[in-house]
């Protein structure tokens, strides 16, 4: 099927990348259909609107940054999208590049959670005082290497 995107214009894709978030993603909760796409730069990713081209969000795998990083969901709220076990579930956090050339942040407080057999979606708020809407990425990565 072809989509039209906003980083790539129309792009065919495979049926499997498509994903539902039943309840939107808070701020867009009228988009429901959205695309699972490989960006040109890894490791991230983007997840396209299906219903509306110009809105798609940058993605990055939280874990490769932060590997205490842990979801602590109830189990009730997983199975809402068809994850039954953790193999099942993709988990990614929003990246923002600000325009001012700061620094490149990942949305730790409020991941988006995919279930793989499912293909349904969420974004989930953790309740963890540890984790923020804006973590650094690079200084993460350094902390980590440094290990810190």
């Amino acid at each position: 099927m072809k989509i039209a995107t906003k980083a790539f214009g129309e792009v065919e894709i495979d049926e499997r990348q498509l994903v539902t978030f039943p309840a939107g993603i808070p701020g867009f909760v009228k988009f429901t259909r959205w695309a699972l796409l490989d960006a040109s730069r890894k490791p991230f990713y983007w997840l396209q609107s299906i219903e509306l081209p110009e809105l798609a969000f940058a993605l990055i795998d939280p874990f490769l940054f932060r590997s205490d990083y842990s979801l602590d969901l109830p189990d009730e709220v997983l199975a809402d999208i068809g994850v039954t076990n953790p193999d099942d579930a993709l988990v990614f956090a929003i990246v923002t590049v600000p325009s001012d050339g700061g620094p490149i942040t990942a949305n730790l407080l409020g991941p988006i959670v995919i279930s793989r057999s499912k293909r349904i979606g969420m974004q989930a708020i953790l309740p963890d005082p540890r984790w923020q809407v804006k973590h650094d990425i690079m200084a993460e990565l350094a902390a980590a290497k440094g290990g810190a």
